[in-house]
C-alpha cells in the first residue's frame, strides 16, 4: 500500500507540474504558453512571405507538440484572432458573434511584420530537443514585447490559475519607456470587444475590473447595444437578456441581433417602460455588465509559477530588451568585425600582390608559409592574428575576382564597416537610450494600428434590488398553506425575485426567506410581509402547561436568511397577533368553581417592547379559552402591516 500512495503522489505532482508549466500557464520571458510558441516558431519556419494552409501549419506544428492537432488549431485561431502576430485569410470566426472559424483546410495565415520584426532572432534563441528528440525547439523566444501584457492570457492548472487581461499596444510600449527613464507609468486593460471598464479596484493586475456594454439610449423606447463586455458574444449577451424577461426582472418586447463587423443589438422595450428605467436593470440583470477577477500569474526565469503585477512585467520586459538588444549589438559588432578582418586582409592580398608568391611554390605546405610571410610586413594594418582559415580564404579568391578587384570599392566598404562599428559602440554606450529610441520606432510605426477600444469610466455598482421591478404578486393560500408568487390565493403583497419577506406562521415560529415561487409555511399563517424594524409585533399566546395567557411586544430587526427562530417558548400556542400600535385585548377565561371573573382586557400600549428573543409578560393567572383584539382591525391577515 506504501508503495502505491509513494506511486500516486510521485505521478500526481509530476502531472501537475508538467500542466503548470508546459500547458496553462505563460512564462514571462515572451508571455506565450507552449503550444502559442510552438505554432509561432513553426510559422516562423515555413515564413515565405506567402500565405500558408491552417491545415499545413497545424500538421508542422505536431512535431513539436505532441497534444494533437485540435489543441494547435484552436490555439492558432485564438492567437490570430488577437490581431497582432499572425495575419488571417479566410474566416476565422468573429469575436462579436462567437461563430466559429471554418475547418483548417479552408483558412489561410502567415506572420506578421510585426512579430518577425519583434519576436524572432535564432543568434539569441536558446533551444532543447522537442519530446521526441528529433527537432530543436525554443524554450522562449527573445521577444522585445511584453506579449503577454498586450494579448492577455487565461489559464487554468492543478491548484492554481492565471487571468490576464489585454492592454493597449502603444499604452504598453509607453510603459515600458516610462520604466526605462525611471518616471511613473500606469495601466489599465483595453478589449478588443470595446465596452466600459471600471478599473478602480484594478490593483495593478490582481484585483478585478467591471466591463460594460456600450448602450444607446438615444431613443426612449429602443436601446441599441453598439459595443459588448470582454469575455462575452452577442450570443451570451442576448441569452442572459432573455433569461432577464423570462424571470420578468426585465420587461422588452423583442431583441434582434444585426451584428456583422460591427455590434448591434437592438433591444424593444415592452409597453409602458423607457430607456431611463431599463438602463440599470439592464447592467445588473444581465451580461451588459459583468465582472472579472484577475490573477497576474506567470512562469518565472527560475521555472516556477509566481505572482506578479503589470507593473513588475513592464520592468522585466524593458530590463529583458535592454539585454536582448545589447546581445544583437554585440553579435553585429562581432560579425562586423569579422567581416573587416576579412575584407582587410583580401586588400592587402591583392593589392600588395601576395597571391604572386604562391606560384613558384611546389607544396601546398610552402603555399601557407608564402602567404603568412607576404602578410608580414603588413601586421600593422590588421587588427588581429592571422588565422589558417583566413589563409584557406584569401586562397580560395577565384582568379577572375581578383582580376576584376576595384581598390576604391573596396575602400569604400572599409570604410562602412568602420562607420558600423562606431555607431555599434555608440549604442552600447547608450544602451537606455538607445532601447528607447527603439522603443519609439515601434509607436511610430504602428501608432495607426492600435488605437484604444475601451473607454475607462467610473460607475457605480448597481444594487440589483433597488433596480428589480416588483412586478410580482406574492399569495397565500389559506386552504393549503401555500405561499408564492406561483399560488392561487389572496394577494400579499407585489415583490421581485430579489425581495426578501418575513413569515410568521401559526405556531409563531419566524424567519426572514427571499421571495418564493412556491413554499408551504403552513395553514393559518400569521402574518408576511418585508422586514421593518418600525413595526411592532403585538402577539397574545398561551402556555399550555397551566393555560396562563402572555403577552409579547417586540420588533424583528437581526436575522439569518433563512433561519427559523420563535417568538414564544415551546409548549406555548398563539391567540392572536397583530401590529397595531394601540389596541384593546379581551380574554375570556374557562369557567371554573368561585370564579367570578370570566372577562377580562388590556390595553396593548400599557406594555413595554422588549427583543424577540425575550420572554412574554404574563398577563392573568387564570386559565384562558379565548382572546380577542379590538381597536386595531381585528386579526391581521398575511401581508397587512
Amino acid at each position: 500500500m506504501t508503495f502505491v500512495n509513494t506511486l500516486f503522489n510521485t505521478n500526481f505532482l509530476e502531472y501537475a507540474s508538467y500542466v503548470i508549466k508546459d500547458r496553462a500557464i505563460p512564462h514571462i520571458a515572451d508571455g506565450l504558453k507552449p503550444v502559442q510558441r510552438r505554432i509561432l516558431y513553426t510559422l516562423f519556419e515555413m515564413d515565405d512571405g506567402k500565405f500558408h494552409k491552417v491545415a499545413n501549419a497545424v500538421g508542422r506544428a505536431m512535431q513539436y507538440h505532441p497534444h494533437g492537432d485540435a489543441s494547435i488549431y484552436s490555439a492558432l485561431v485564438v492567437l490570430a484572432n488577437k490581431d497582432l502576430f499572425i495575419e488571417k485569410q479566410g474566416n476565422f470566426g468573429n469575436i462579436y458573434t462567437g461563430d466559429e472559424a471554418s475547418a483548417a483546410r479552408y483558412i489561410e495565415c502567415r506572420l506578421t511584420a510585426l512579430a518577425r520584426e519583434t519576436l524572432f532572432n535564432p543568434d539569441t534563441t536558446a533551444f532543447e530537443l522537442s519530446y521526441d528528440s528529433r527537432h530543436k525547439e525554443p524554450i522562449t523566444l527573445p521577444a522585445k514585447l511584453p506579449v503577454m501584457l498586450i494579448i492577455g492570457a487565461e489559464g487554468i492548472a492543478v491548484g492554481m490559475a492565471t487571468k490576464i487581461l489585454p492592454h493597449n499596444f502603444l499604452e504598453v510600449l509607453r510603459a515600458e519607456i516610462a520604466c526605462l527613464r525611471g518616471e511613473k507609468f500606469q495601466l489599465f486593460p483595453d478589449f478588443p470587444t470595446g465596452g466600459l471598464c471600471d478599473v478602480s479596484e484594478y490593483a495593478d493586475g490582481n484585483g478585478k475590473v467591471r466591463i460594460r456594454a456600450e448602450l444607446d439610449t438615444s431613443d426612449e423606447k429602443r436601446i441599441v447595444v453598439r459595443q459588448i463586455p470582454y469575455g462575452t458574444t452577442t450570443a451570451s449577451l442576448i441569452a442572459s437578456v432573455e433569461s432577464a424577461a423570462r424571470h420578468n426582472k426585465i420587461k422588452i418586447a423583442s431583441i434582434s441581433d444585426f451584428t456583422a463587423e460591427a455590434v448591434e443589438i437592438e433591444i424593444h422595450l415592452a409597453r409602458g417602460m423607457h430607456t431611463a428605467e431599463t438602463v440599470d436593470a439592464l447592467y445588473a440583470f444581465t451580461d451588459c455588465e459583468v465582472s472579472v477577477p484577475l490573477s497576474f500569474m506567470v512562469i518565472d526565469d527560475s521555472n516556477k509559477p509566481v505572482v506578479i503585477t503589470a507593473t513588475d512585467l513592464i520592468q522585466h520586459a524593458a530590463g529583458q530588451l535592454v539585454d536582448l538588444l545589447k546581445a544583437e549589438l554585440k553579435i553585429e559588432d562581432k560579425r562586423a568585425r569579422d567581416k573587416l578582418h576579412a575584407r582587410t586582409l583580401e586588400r592587402i592580398f591583392i593589392e600588395e600582390r601576395i597571391y604572386k608568391r604562391i606560384e613558384e611554390m611546389a607544396t601546398a605546405e610552402d603555399v601557407v608559409k608564402a602567404v603568412y610571410k607576404g602578410f608580414g610586413p603588413f601586421k600593422d594594418q590588421v587588427k588581429r592574428p592571422i588565422t589558417d582559415e583566413d589563409v584557406e580564404a584569401l586562397l580560395a579568391i577565384p582568379i577572375r575576382r581578383i582580376s576584376r578587384y576595384d581598390i576604391n570599392r573596396a575602400q569604400k566598404e572599409i570604410a562602412e564597416i568602420n562607420k558600423r562599428l562606431k555607431e555599434i559602440k555608440h549604442s552600447l554606450d547608450n544602451i537606455i537610450v538607445f532601447t528607447i529610441d527603439y522603443l519609439e520606432g515601434l509607436c511610430k510605426k504602428y501608432a495607426k494600428q492600435f488605437p484604444r477600444k475601451t473607454k475607462l469610466v467610473s460607475f457605480e455598482k448597481v444594487d440589483v434590488r433597488e433596480v428589480a421591478q416588483r412586478n410580482l404578486k406574492l399569495r397565500y393560500d389559506h386552504q393549503s398553506g401555500y405561499l408564492g408568487y406561483e399560488v392561487n390565493g389572496g394577494a400579499v403583497c407585489d415583490v421581485s425575485t430579489f425581495d426578501r419577506v418575513l413569515t410568521i406562521r401559526k405556531s409563531g415560529v419566524w424567519s426572514v426567506i427571499n421571495a418564493p415561487d412556491k413554499l408551504f409555511v403552513d395553514k393559518g399563517m400569521w402574518w408576511c410581509g418585508f422586514v421593518n424594524k418600525d413595526i411592532v409585533y403585538t402577539l397574545v399566546y398561551r402556555d399550555n402547561k397551566n393555560g396562563r395567557p402572555y403577552i409579547k411586544r417586540c420588533s424583528i430587526e437581526k436575522f439569518i436568511l433563512n433561519k427559523p427562530y420563535s417568538l414564544v417558548p415551546d409548549g406555548s400556542d398563539v391567540l392572536k397577533l397583530t401590529t397595531a400600535i394601540a389596541g384593546t385585548i379581551h380574554l375570556e377565561y374557562k369557567p371554573k368553581p368561585y370564579q367570578r371573573i370570566a372577562e377580562e382586557s388590556f390595553e396593548i400600549a400599557d406594555y413595554p417592547v422588549r427583543g424577540n428573543k425575550a420572554g412574554g409578560i404574563r398577563l392573568s393567572p387564570r386559565e384562558i379559552k379565548s382572546a380577542h383584539i379590538e381597536g386595531a382591525g381585528g386579526q391581521p391577515e398575511p401581508g397587512e402591516t
